[in-house]
């Protein structure tokens, strides 16, 4: 009778597994992840090979945890190791006992995408970066700048345009990222910080990464033809700028100029949508502040692969600048404060603007003054930083609009 009892429980907990291998493979793959060839195997016996033995690794793009990268045909054989065994009782009996020894170092590492979009979305997702989402702030900070000094005086700038040029700017930075990764593939598998990106690493072919580009530009127009004719046209224009950027590196050691021409467009865009054209006295002001602004972030930014940028060839200001940096983006910081002073002052804005733009500029001289160039880290975290400064200025337009 005994026997039977252990026979019939064995049998049942076979055909349990058996019909969560469908779910389980369309939701997300476990979180502890073992795949055995025998079912031999002891139960306190932990063969995983990875370095973070509970990391989810989820779907056919496998995210690089710390320095750990896997390719697309080697996860999948792995994965479908593991679901080929998961209905054996030895390996969910190892994956429960491995289930309970959890410390510290076991967290579960991945960023939301991981844990939330279809397992096929998720090479896309990261294409467009959208698990970095700090570039799309940097993009939208000056269509949101320019839309709130367009307002009129004592009145909240449009919040429709505000939300329009908002998606607009996510929609055309990811198509900007998946131009500068079409092109620099064969560089981005050279840098440590890149090789492991959906293009280079071979998780996308180029012909998806061509497709997925279409899908975000047809995006990004269907936001800009709500705008009005100039505005569009602005829009437009600027694709140019988004579709030679990637080749400035090879070009000139000032690729990060001509990036601050491209990302701060939206300075005139953002004007050009609440007025219907621009004031070059306000607007030329305010978009070359944003320039300056850029080059002080991305070289900053840049000091994180100079090493393998001399290795592989590729130019940036901060090759250019070497050792005299700090002072280089220093006066870059002082012409952006001094340009965003102009440009308030010919909007006629009120002197709440004046008070934040020195915090704004306390915020850029701190950054300045306390990067380590050195540490790829601590240039990672002021670069970040940045946010703050868009938002700091962004409340210092509003608020003196408001008050003018």
């Amino acid at each position: 009778m005994e026997s039977f009892l252990v026979v019939c429980r064995t049998s049942a907990s076979s055909r349990f597994l058996k019909h969560s291998y469908p779910l389980s493979r369309t939701l997300f793959a476990p979180s502890s992840y073992y795949p055995t060839s025998t079912a031999t195997t002891t139960a306190t016996s932990n063969p995983n090979p990875y370095r973070y033995p509970n990391a989810r690794r989820l779907g056919s793009f496998c995210q690089r945890h710390r320095g750990d990268t896997c390719s697309r045909v080697g996860f999948d054989h792995r994965l479908g190791s593991h679901m080929l065994c998961s209905s054996s009782p030895s390996t969910a009996a190892k994956r429960g006992a491995n289930q309970t020894i959890s410390n510290d170092n076991d967290k579960v590492e991945g960023t939301l995408i991981d844990l939330y979009l279809p397992m096929r979305a998720q090479p896309y997702a990261k294409l467009a970066r959208l698990d970095k989402p700090i570039g799309t702030w940097l993009y939208a900070w000056p269509f949101w700048w320019s839309t709130a000094l367009a307002a009129n005086p004592g009145q909240l700038p449009d919040i429709k345009i505000l939300t329009l040029l908002g998606f607009g700017a996510l929609f055309i930075r990811g198509a900007g990222c998946t131009i500068n990764d079409l092109v620099d593939r064969d560089i981005d598998i050279k840098v440590e910080r890149t090789k492991s990106r959906p293009l280079a690493s071979g998780v996308l072919t180029p012909f998806q990464g061509i497709c997925f580009l279409g899908f975000q530009l047809l995006l990004g127009l269907g936001i800009y033809l709500q705008l009005n004719n100039y505005s569009c046209v602005l829009c437009v224009s600027s694709w140019f700028l988004i579709f030679t950027y990637p080749l400035m590196k090879r070009l000139t050691y000032w690729p990060q100029a001509y990036l601050g021409l491209m990302i701060n467009w939206g300075a005139l865009i953002g004007w050009a949508a609440v007025k219907g054209s621009i004031d070059p006295a306000i607007v030329l002001p305010l978009y070359f502040s944003g320039v300056c602004w850029t080059l002080v972030y991305d070289t900053i930014y840049a000091h994180q692969d100079k090493e393998d940028d001399l290795k592989v060839g590729v130019k940036s200001t901060a090759l250019k600048f070497g050792d005299s940096t700090k002072k280089w983006i220093t006066g870059f910081g002082i012409m952006c404060m001094s340009s965003l002073a102009l440009s308030g002052y010919n909007a006629e804005i009120g002197w709440p603007y004046y008070t934040f733009l020195g915090v704004a500029f306390g915020q850029l001289a701190w950054q300045v003054s306390t990067v380590d160039l050195s540490s790829p880290a601590d240039c990672s975290r002021k670069f970040v930083s940045n946010k703050w400064f868009g938002a700091i200025l962004f409340f210092a337009i509003l608020f003196g609009r408001l008050s003018s």
